[in-house]
């Protein structure tokens, strides 16, 4: 058989026709809160459509408040919206264990089954104990949301599903942010348990690291982010994107 090749296409370069790849991100709220709340996943400032604008790439953010690697193991394995990104995806990024390294006293899934208690009034008086609570706990600095192994763990699970289905797709990691929270104490303690985990596992398995602190610190402690202490201004999610696409750039 006669194999012929368009004359306008020349050989090995791009297919025009293909596809764009795809930036996957798998995050906490961090990826979508800017100084002033919630933001759609569509708006160009934050991090993970600075990213993608400046590779040229599509994204598909997956991504809710207080997602922990756990999390984001459940929405690998069970969201039909990564399982579509997955094959055009042009890299991976986990954005999450940040949440795991804060103090949570009181159980998270007594946090995420609040919104399930009924009458209504008895929910409210609920989260007001809860938030009455969990400040003032925190300053502990412990127990955290997830121990750092059990973060890992879930990470490394990730990679390993990743790695069986498309093992040339490149996949990095996160380390966790620093926050000025009162609803944490401001107390983050369980941060560099987390670094030093984290940065084992990186060194074993060969994922990179985006150290999200050396990126926001200065944007946290400015004034200028969100007044919660805990998400960024548009500082800290520019310099987030800076940092990302020079990692992105070196494993492509």
């Amino acid at each position: 058989m006669e194999v012929t090749t368009d004359p306008a296409v020349p050989t090995g370069s791009p297919d025009p026709g293909a596809p764009r790849p795809v930036l996957l991100v798998i995050a906490d709220s961090l990826s979508y809160f800017g100084p002033k709340g919630g933001l759609p996943a569509d708006h160009p400032r934050i991090w993970p459509n600075l990213v993608a604008a400046e590779l040229d790439w599509d994204v598909e953010l997956v991504a809710r408040i207080g997602w922990t690697c756990r999390d984001a193991y459940w929405a690998l394995i069970g969201d039909p919206r990564v399982w579509a990104a997955v094959p055009r995806a042009g890299a991976v990024v986990f954005a999450v264990g940040g949440m795991d390294s804060l103090p949570s006293p009181l159980p998270t899934a007594l946090r995420e089954l609040i919104r399930y208690v009924r009458p209504s009034g008895l929910r409210r008086v609920v989260r007001s104990a809860y938030q009455w609570i969990q400040p003032r706990a925190a300053k502990l600095g412990r127990p955290v949301a997830l121990p750092p192994a059990v973060s890992v763990d879930y990470l490394e699970q990730c990679r390993t599903a990743l790695d069986q289905l498309r093992p040339e797709l490149p996949v990095v990691a996160v380390l966790p942010s620093v926050h000025d929270c009162a609803a944490y104490g401001r107390v983050h303690s369980g941060r560099e348990p987390a670094v030093r985990a984290l940065q084992d596992w990186s060194r074993r398995c060969g994922v990179p690291l985006v150290d999200l602190k050396a990126a926001v610190h200065d944007n946290i402690y400015s004034g200028e982010a969100n007044p919660d202490g805990i998400h960024w201004g548009w500082d800290g999610h520019t310099e987030v994107a800076k940092a990302m696409v020079k990692t992105l750039q070196e494993v492509r």
